[in-house]
């Protein structure tokens, strides 16, 4: 059994496990549900958060509009930018499991390191680092986002200096005067490098490939309008849905007007001649795929860096780690004290799912095989009364995750009622509407930006399908999943 806030808990009928956003989402649900659910949350870290607890790199940030970037039923008046700061956001997070009475539900410090189904007493044995906890319900919200990707450099172990990764920044590691190696240029790095930037001696940023870059249009929200917000809660609503209105038009580029894309490179090009006017600098900084295939970075900080005299642009990969530098693929090596990877996070192969074991024997990461796939995001066969958060094909290119993950939790809502209110009751999802809803997102995401930009993303598993991104407007999705149909069930 686990000990609880409210005492040993050995039994519980809804376990969730993670406290980000999916998790909050979710226990704020079930809170609200009126039907006195017993659940618990489990969350690895001492304090709730998810990706906005970790990631505390210095100029750390939302690229999603804190218009959007908030729950729906709590609202926060008193952003203080139009783009999230992660420490704001990381005190919204806290602010809102205190308001919906989380702490009495939640066991923080308590890893995960296994989940499996008995099928004779129809439950999920959960063991923890403190320890077992059997659950009739399991909801896996642990994130896509979660886990750092670190490439095993040849030397790396051999280093004499500091070396870790983006998302678990060593604060303790001073950056004055020294020499820092930055691998990657993804949405992290283009946050913190310019803000090193100055306090190192010298930074070495390391491209494999690089990204279209277009400014960040962040701007202060006065306290005159939050007092405002504070007053009159509809205006922010209102603000809310004209930002999510403009963005949804996004999708139309993304997947069914690619020739809008155009314009969007257009503007990434001049803004790239704006910012470096060294030519052969600014073609090593010009993609050679669609605006769009890979993330679009935000951020008005990340050419002015590149072009200070004490940060160096190394063109291609790392290839290996000396004892006192990083290697570049010409073979020379550039002097490094502190190396920082910002090579980003592992979505299609997440740990978890290597922990939990479904009705057959497999775990989730042998019954996927490479390439998740999950009905809605949601449910997978083969593993009765789990339910996944941020699952397979529900990340976006365009709008916010928050959104998908309460459209997620209202879903998930109404499995639970499908499995009835029977101690033994199970829902399941059919295996043929598992693979056909697979085939689905196949032929919606063919001729996206996406699958035929010409880039090489997170977004591809490795058996070569696009196993991360939804494809279409995230209306469609909530309305996809408002309703449950039997048919594409098995109810025990």
């Amino acid at each position: 059994m686990i000990e609880t806030p409210r005492g040993p808990v050995e039994q519980i009928d809804v376990l969730v496990v993670g406290a980000g956003f999916g998790g909050i989402a979710m226990a704020d649900r079930l809170s609200r549900d009126g039907r006195g659910r017993d659940f618990l949350v489990l969350e690895a870290a001492d304090e709730v958060g998810g990706t906005w607890r970790d990631n505390t790199y210095p100029g750390c940030a939302c690229d999603v509009p804190t218009a959007l970037y908030s729950l729906s039923g709590h609202a926060h008046p008193g952003w203080s930018h139009s783009f999230g700061r992660q420490a704001e956001i990381q005190a919204y997070l806290v602010s809102v499991a205190d308001r919906i009475g989380l702490r009495e539900r939640l066991v923080t410090s308590c890893e995960v390191t296994g989940a499996r189904w008995d099928a004779e007493a129809a439950r999920w044995v959960v063991d923890t680092g403190r320890g077992r906890v059997r659950a009739r319900h399991l909801v896996v919200a642990t994130g896509a986002l979660s886990t750092p990707s670190v490439p095993r450099l040849p030397g790396l172990e051999r280093f004499e200096g500091e070396v870790f990764h983006s998302s678990r920044w060593r604060h303790d590691v001073p950056l004055e005067g020294k020499r820092v190696a930055v691998v990657g240029t993804g949405a992290s790095a283009v946050q913190f490098v310019p803000e090193i930037a100055g306090t190192a001696e010298h930074v070495t940023v390391f491209q494999r490939t690089p990204g279209w870059i277009l400014p960040r249009l962040d701007r202060s929200i006065p306290e005159r309008r939050q007092a405002l917000y504070r007053r009159f809660p509809i205006l922010q609503r209102i603000v809310r849905g004209r930002v999510y209105a403009g963005r949804e038009l996004y999708v139309l580029a993304f997947t069914r007007a690619q020739f809008l894309l155009r314009l969007f490179e257009w503007f990434a090009r001049f803004y790239l001649f704006l910012n470096v006017r060294d030519r052969t600098t600014r073609t090593a900084l010009t993609p050679d795929f669609s605006i769009g295939c890979k993330r679009v970075l935000l951020t008005s900080q990340w050419l002015p860096a590149l072009t200070r005299p004490d940060v160096s642009l190394v063109c291609g990969a790392a290839s290996a780690v000396t004892p006192r530098g990083v290697v570049d693929p010409g073979g020379r090596e550039h002097p490094a004290d502190v190396i920082i990877f910002g090579t980003g996070f592992q979505p299609t192969e997440p740990p978890i799912a290597r922990l939990v074991t479904g009705a057959d024997g497999r775990t989730l990461a042998e019954h996927w095989d490479g390439s998740p796939r999950a009905y809605n995001g949601v449910t997978v066969s083969g593993f009765p009364n789990l339910f996944l958060l941020y699952g397979p094909n529900t990340n976006l290119g365009h709008s916010s995750i928050v959104y998908m993950l309460e459209s997620q939790a209202e879903h998930v809502l109404r499995l639970l009622d499908l499995a009835g209110r029977d101690a033994r009751g199970t829902v399941e999802v059919r295996d043929r509407a598992e693979a056909d809803y697979a085939d689905r997102m196949d032929r919606e995401l063919a001729d996206t930006v996406w699958n035929r930009g010409g880039c090489s993303s997170w977004y591809i598993d490795s058996r070569g399908r696009n196993s991360v991104m939804w494809p279409t407007f995230t209306f469609r999705y909530r309305e996809q999943v408002r309703s449950v149909d039997p048919a594409d069930f098995v109810v025990g």
